[in-house]
């Protein structure tokens, strides 16, 4: 790495690396529910094995959520994310040898315990890169990657499947994430010691924020966990997750099942997805513009997450009339503002958690709280099984009417709080 080479915005780079990460992150996650019409087929698969499967990549997905942020606190930023991306890109070639639901569970449980590592690293990053004033977009960003690798992932994914077969698209998707790995270890440095970052841009990035250029201080595992354990705000976040996360898991695992079975798509028809993801996009970008522009107007940075998620709250009830449409269009237009609006709900409470939360523990608090998100996947994915098999699909939709309004009333009771043990424990300061 050349020291004379001086880049500037140069933490938007940074930020455009997490963007890849996450694109990567969901093509992979989302090959096998575009392709499981084939694979079911293939392998003999019925829904259950497959709402089994998908529930193993959950289990996996909550056990790293747990582990994997305190690995980013232990080892930083730099190794602990090229060591998630390397595990889940190798997991994800694998699922290429599946021969049976029981194989292809063990794999997707593979790539579960890899993926989690990218969203508890992700905040880590933005935090120690970004003032608060961007977070929100740089969150934003590399949360849009989710619905980015989405939106491409159908057209890709199918592409690649119908040039080398189910398996070799596998084998593809997962490659693309090694030569991440590599990208990655060459250009990351932290913003204190990387040679390409201007002074400006390093005093930008430090500016309101004692002791940022800092070594973190060492804390007590007791310590952290106490912190951890004992904050309201924590415990709320992670309900909050809980009951919202489980949507976005709906459509990335089930919407295409839904349009294949009720709606009679076919797998090739299912490319249309992109559409839905696309608005995705919109949501995850335009909830750290709106919030932004609110921290520009006066309004606290909290308090302009808070804000943000309200409006979302309000829009996320209208999925029942996606079963309620007659025809495609309205499926897909109900469909996309929903998602547009838990998009910009789940990128503004990412967001919220990286304010909150004090620097030397937030890989291990964000991963704690993001385990409430794979939990309510898990009981999700359960529900959806049971929904689907005894009554129909319609009840899925309309269970969202009640879960952002249920989470916004948790964040509004226990979460509006600055983290008071910041200020009072020297340790975490």
């Amino acid at each position: 790495m050349k020291a004379g080479i001086k880049i500037r915005n140069f933490r938007w780079w940074i930020a455009g690396l997490l963007l890849l990460a996450s694109i990567l992150n969901y093509i992979d996650r989302q090959a096998l529910s575009i392709l499981i019409p084939t694979i079911q087929k293939d392998l003999a698969l019925s829904d259950e094995q497959y709402g089994n499967v998908v529930s193993l990549f959950l289990v996996a997905y909550t056990i790293a959520y747990l582990v994997s942020g305190r690995i980013v606190d232990a080892i930083g930023p730099r190794a602990s994310l090229a060591l998630f991306v390397g595990w889940w890109s190798v997991a994800n070639m694998l699922t290429g040898f599946a021969k049976s639901a029981f194989s292809l569970g063990i794999f997707r449980f593979l790539l579960g315990l890899g993926e989690a590592g990218g969203y508890t690293a992700s905040p880590k990053i933005v935090s120690q890169w970004f003032p608060a004033k961007d977070r929100g977009i740089a969150v934003g960003l590399y949360s849009v990657g989710g619905a980015i690798g989405a939106t491409i992932a159908p057209v890709l994914v199918i592409f690649l499947a119908t040039r080398f077969g189910w398996q070799g698209a596998f084998f593809a998707t997962g490659a693309l994430g090694l030569v991440f790995v590599v990208i990655w270890l060459v250009v990351y440095r932290q913003p204190q010691d990387h040679p390409w970052l201007t002074n400006e841009e390093r005093a930008l990035i430090t500016a309101g924020e004692p002791g940022a250029a800092e070594a973190e201080p060492v804390i007590s595992e007791r310590a952290r966990w106490k912190s951890i354990l004992t904050s309201p705000a924590v415990w709320a976040l992670m309900f909050a997750r809980l009951l919202t996360d489980p949507v976005w898991y709906f459509f990335q695992f089930w919407m295409p099942k839904y349009l294949h079975t009720v709606r009679g798509f076919e797998q090739r028809d299912l490319a249309d997805m992109w559409m839905i993801f696309l608005a995705a996009d919109i949501g995850f970008i335009g909830s750290g513009f709106i919030s932004g522009w609110l921290i520009r107007g006066g309004a606290e940075a909290r308090a302009a997450r808070l804000r943000t998620m309200l409006g979302c709250a309000v829009l996320v009830p209208l999925a029942p009339l996606i079963p309620l449409s007659a025809g495609n269009f309205g499926v897909f237009g109900f469909a996309m503002i929903v998602v547009l609006a838990h998009t910009a709900w789940l990128a503004s409470i990412s967001t919220y958690v990286v304010d909150l939360v004090p620097k030397p523990i937030l890989g291990t608090a964000f991963g704690f709280i993001a385990a409430g998100s794979a939990v309510g996947g898990i009981l999700m994915n359960k529900s959806v099984t049971w929904t689907i098999a005894h009554l129909s699909y319609d009840y899925c939709f309309y269970a969202m009417i009640v879960l952002h309004p249920l989470a916004f009333l948790l964040l509004w009771r226990f979460a509006r709080q600055p983290w008071v043990l910041a200020k009072t424990q020297p340790s975490l300061t």
